[in-house]
């Protein structure tokens, strides 16, 4: 559980908001992992892409094994998509990490090697090519009876692995506005961040569009000079502000309880009802030449009991945080402070949202 203060605090600009146009990009691509220790993708079951892929890739260096197909035992190549990120205004040349998954049945890529592989964005376009060593952060072994295996052995990461061919376009470039995007959308928050560029500015050059956006129109002084704007308002102080909000975790009886969460005046009452039903059957056994058989007498005992309950009073206003410390004091489980909470919301008594996940 935890409580935050009821003040919001101020934060910089660029802790809360993202500029529209400066963003990552996701790459994709499919490749082979070569020189593995027979763990690749099996010979009995090669997957029709592996072997298709690897008929591809030699056919581009002058050998034609399309006939010999069926021949084929890769059990030391594995196919695998390849993943990455690339950073805005990333440059040509620039490195960037990679992540390499294998998408057959190959059982592990620990001493595998990437070949070339195009990485394309969603616009069809390749924009970095990867390569290298394919690192893993676990081991395997094992012998007939029995193997022991640490991490995952059929997903590993090539740092540094891929080189950025084509630079993303610039989502700033002779742009006359520039707009935030709150990660958290709040209408006073914009407003907030609205009111403190425009006094830096010194003019109304801010407007909160909608509490997700804040459009900025470039000064005059800043034409084609985006990156000291940005720069300038990043790091603006803002006091943010955000709506009461209770989580709540059922599966662990886990409690986050967001700042200005207040409840109106309530009365709370809660006991547990435990009821216990065990089985003793007893064997009943004749007497010795008697004609009586032998019989299994059932025997059920029921108990049940019910703690007893604490009244818990609250005045008007107060935090929920004292509701939770209250509860604590009278040796509330989390699983009960849950089942408690959704009936405090219930009933109309919680000023704020109620998330379950």
């Amino acid at each position: 559980m935890a409580g935050l203060p009821a003040m919001g605090q101020a934060e910089r600009i660029k802790d809360i908001a993202d500029v529209i146009g400066v963003r990552d990009n996701q790459l994709l691509g499919y490749g082979l992992v070569v020189g593995l220790d027979g763990t690749g993708d099996s010979p009995q079951t090669s997957s029709p892409f592996t072997l298709q892929a690897m008929v591809s890739m030699l056919e581009r260096m002058g050998i034609n094994l399309r006939d010999r197909v069926g021949d084929m035992r890769p059990d030391n190549v594995a196919a695998v998509m390849v993943t990455a990120t690339l950073p805005p205004y990333a440059a040509q040349g620039q490195k960037i990490d990679v992540e390499v998954s294998s998408v057959g049945d190959a059982d592990s890529l620990r001493g595998g090697t990437l070949l070339m592989t195009p990485l394309r964005g969603p616009d069809n376009q390749v924009y970095a090519v990867a390569q290298g060593a394919v690192s893993l952060g676990g081991f395997g072994a094992g012998g007939q009876a029995g193997q022991v295996q640490v991490n995952h052995l059929s997903a590993g990461r090539i740092p540094n692995g891929a080189l950025v061919e084509n630079a993303p376009p610039d989502g700033l470039d002779n742009q006359s506005t520039l707009r935030l995007a709150l990660r958290q959308t709040d209408f006073t928050t914009a407003n907030r961040v609205a009111k403190s560029v425009n006094k830096e500015l010194g003019g109304q050059f801010a407007k909160a569009s909608d509490p997700g956006t804040v459009r900025v129109e470039v000064p005059d002084s800043y034409q084609n000079e985006m990156v000291p704007l940005v720069a300038r308002l990043e790091s603006l102080q803002v006091q943010t502000d955000r709506k009461a909000r209770v989580v709540l975790d059922e599966r662990t009886g886990t409690v986050v309880i967001g700042e200005n969460v207040r409840i109106h005046p309530v009365a709370i009452s809660h006991g547990n009802l435990s009821i216990t039903i065990s089985e003793r059957p007893q064997v009943s056994q004749p007497a010795s030449f008697g004609e009586g058989v032998t019989t299994v007498v059932p025997r059920t005992e029921v108990e049940a009991g019910q703690q007893e309950a604490e009244l818990v009073m609250l005045q008007p206003g107060v935090e929920l945080s004292s509701l939770v410390g209250a509860l604590n004091s009278i040796g509330t489980t989390p699983t009960d402070l849950v089942a408690i909470l959704r009936a405090i919301k219930q009933s109309g008594a919680l000023s704020a949202e109620l998330e379950v996940i």
